[in-house]
């Protein structure tokens, strides 16, 4: 994936040094050449051996360990195809931001003219402060915002360097590897909306994120992606709001005939109100209220019957039986590969940046994929997809 490539990671002195470890080790998988250089204080929370042993080189630290006559920040920065600092302080944005050149990492930085990645980690409060953000501004670099969550200093709330995946993604990105390049990529996301009258609606818990993180990765590697969503989003890509299931089914019949995949991540309502009033209903003495439901069309099913060259890939959120039910709606659905969810777990799924789920292919297969960030997810849904 990265063959031929050489990545200079730059390490500064954050808690968060220690995950860098697994980063190496991705982009090492990935067959790039990776040069590290750090900070001194990095050194106080992973070790130089750890690092060579890692990346297979020598780790650069001192600004003038001058070898073959060159000056050392100069040949890093020549050799390189792309920066990505990570974890990056606010000490390291707020240099490199004022130009300063006080350390081998800051002096590359500044001779760097090619990609930089910069991936901050801090408490919350260092984080928020107004210096920090207007100093972030003065970069002109792909800046990968921090997650929220719990920090090692006791506090919670944004600060925690963002998932490794995503690191590893923009770095793929912006070193411009596209396996899915040329191809066309049909999503959907969220819950539907199902009017009962103009100010009431049945719909369901859908947050809408995994669908986008799929877009956002299916972008990330060179498809052509139409999101079709009943969220508001801003992407760069196309996005297509709808609302209800019936025009959520538009949408994708109107897409799909040029696709090379659909992703049916959406939580497409089963049913909807027979007859939508064309006024508010007006609450009576009467303790009940009966509607009318009529079942909504099964848009996974219908592509599926009519899929050529598509691959069509469903989405199943169960709240009990996971796989029985996952492998009765792949018989019946037909699609190629179907993403099994359990919602009975608070802590992935719905409205949650994490997920763990199990891949099922038509041919009976299966992979379960262990609880991760849903960019991760995504990522691996492709990999399987197109690997």
């Amino acid at each position: 994936m990265l063959s031929g490539k050489t990545i200079l990671v730059g390490i500064t002195g954050g808690i968060a040094a220690y995950k860098i470890c697994e980063l190496i080790r991705m982009y090492k998988r990935a067959n790039a050449n990776v040069l590290i250089v750090c900070t001194p204080n990095a050194l106080n929370f992973v070790t130089k051996l750890t690092l060579q042993n890692l990346s297979q080189n020598e780790v650069a630290v001192e600004e003038f360990d001058v070898k073959d006559f060159k000056p050392e920040h100069i040949s890093y920065a020549d050799c390189a195809d792309i920066m990505v600092i990570a974890p990056a302080t606010a000490n390291t944005i707020s240099k490199i931001a004022a130009g300063m050149c006080d350390n081998l990492l800051t002096s590359i930085a500044c001779a760097f003219t090619k990609p930089v990645i910069v991936a901050p980690a801090m408490n919350c409060n260092m984080w928020e402060n107004p210096v920090v953000q207007d100093n972030l501004h003065k970069l002109h670099y792909e800046i990968l915002e921090p997650e929220s969550g719990y920090l090692a200093c006791g506090y919670e709330g944004k600060g925690r360097l963002c998932s490794l995946e995503k690191i590893f993604d923009k770095t793929v990105e912006l070193l411009n590897y596209k396996p899915l390049n040329g191809k066309k990529i049909v999503i959907t996301s969220g819950g539907t909306i199902e009017d009962i009258d103009p100010v009431r609606y049945i719909s369901n818990y859908s947050s809408g994120k995994m669908g986008l993180a799929l877009a956002d990765t299916a972008k990330n590697l060179g498809a052509d992606v139409a999101l079709i969503t009943t969220k508001d989003v801003s992407r760069k890509y196309n996005v297509i709001k709808v609302k209800s299931a019936l025009d959520m089914k538009s949408a994708v019949e109107k897409e799909f005939e040029d696709a090379d995949c659909v992703i049916m991540a959406a939580a497409v309502a089963d049913y909807r109100v027979k007859e939508i009033a064309s006024q508010k209903i007006k609450k009576t003495c009467d303790d009940e209220i009966s509607l009318t439901l009529v079942k909504n069309p099964d848009i996974l099913k219908e592509i599926s019957s009519r899929k050529t060259r598509q691959i069509v890939v469903g989405f199943c959120a169960e709240s009990e039986n996971l796989i029985e039910n996952a492998k009765e709606k792949i018989r019946k659905k037909g699609c190629d590969y179907l993403i099994a969810n359990d919602i009975s777990r608070k802590d992935i799924g719905f409205s949650s940046d994490y997920n763990e789920v199990t891949i099922l292919d038509k041919n009976g297969n299966m992979k379960k994929l262990e609880k991760v960030d849903k960019m991760t997810i995504a990522h691996k849904i492709f990999e399987e997809i197109y690997g």
